[in-house]
């Protein structure tokens, strides 16, 4: 097969995915290998709300929680018919295979339904992207696109890169497509998460639609780069920054010192307790010891103030040390 999404693995590229791959062991550390249903649930709202505010709906998260809870919400019509789709599709994640074009469609047809009179089906005319008045991409013609979706899904189910990449390489050559007449974004953005999920569950519940909202017009401006220089590596490193950076939140959120609930309020606590920054950092600097404690803020998550306090709380304690020169010395690991 020579179909090959345009770009190149970089180490960069590289470096981004071992970075992901740590931090999710942390996060999946943070909450005991799971996550709690209240946090999947808060995690999948803030998903479909961002990825659809990317599409110009209007309801805010709030919004969204009222309508999937079934109450009555003051908005239009078909923005509320979105989040219902939405939502139905991401339910079905775990039924999904990656690599199979009628699982696409079937993703396709939930996100659409009521919405488009073709929801499921391949489009059968051109389409093109505009901002504004600007045509900034003009699809392939609809008679090419089953053809480079079955390249595209071959290549995917065939491929040894790493699915970080994969994902995001993916995601890239499905928006140039453009198969669909509409919700193009929304199911590009869906089935990353299907490949992903398919490497690590958890991330079936990872908001990274929130952090490619608050960077929007980079991501449009990354599609439109790629599209012109026929290369998507800074498209794929955009992406891959938005995971890391969904994942510190979640990790954040993880490890923030839980507030005092009153005894008479029933809550659901979970069993463990999450690591501590303190330990985290000695995790992270066990498997790096050349690093500084500014790296290890960036991947943890953390004000470099927050890491520098937890070093000395660990060196007090006689856990960690600090051995050679400032800027050629190493970190080791002394104690449990």
């Amino acid at each position: 097969m020579n179909y090959q999404p345009p770009f190149k693995l970089t180490n960069a590229l590289l470096t981004r995915t071992a970075e992901i791959a740590e931090l999710i062991g942390y996060w999946k550390a943070a909450n005991a290998q799971t996550l709690l249903p209240q946090l999947r649930r808060g995690n999948r709202i803030k998903t479909i709300q961002a990825s659809l505010a990317i599409e110009q709906n209007t309801l805010t998260v709030e919004q969204v929680t009222a309508v999937l809870n079934g109450k009555r919400v003051l908005g239009l019509p078909q923005e509320i018919q979105e989040v219902r789709n939405a939502f139905a599709a991401y339910e079905a994640l775990p039924q999904l295979q990656p690599g199979r074009l009628d699982d696409l469609l079937q993703a396709h047809g939930l996100l659409m339904q009521s919405l488009a009179d073709d929801a499921g089906c391949f489009r059968q005319g051109g389409v093109g992207v505009y901002r504004g008045k600007e045509l900034v991409h003009m699809a392939p013609p609809a008679g090419q696109v089953p053809r480079l979706m079955s390249d595209l899904h071959e290549w995917l189910v065939t491929t040894d890169l790493h699915p970080l990449i994969a994902s995001c390489a993916y995601h890239y050559e499905l928006e140039f497509i453009h198969p669909f007449s509409d919700g193009n974004g929304r199911i590009g953005r869906l089935w990353q998460t299907v490949i992903l999920s398919q490497w690590q569950p958890v991330l079936a519940y990872l908001p990274i639609e929130t952090v490619i909202k608050a960077r929007q017009d980079e991501y449009y401006q990354l599609l439109g780069y790629a599209d012109e220089m026929a290369d998507c590596t800074d498209f794929i490193a955009f992406q891959l920054d938005a995971i890391r950076a969904a994942l510190q939140e979640a990790l954040t959120d993880s490890t923030e010192t839980p507030v005092e609930t009153p005894v008479e309020t029933p809550v659901e606590t979970r069993s463990n307790n999450p690591p501590k920054t303190p330990e985290l950092l000695l995790a992270l600097l066990s498997e790096h010891p050349n690093w500084t404690l500014v790296q290890a803020a960036t991947v943890l998550g953390k004000s470099t103030s927050a890491v520098e306090r937890a070093a000395a709380k660990l060196k007090k304690q006689g856990r960690l040390a600090f051995v050679g020169a400032r800027k050629a010395g190493r970190w080791e690991v002394t104690g449990t």
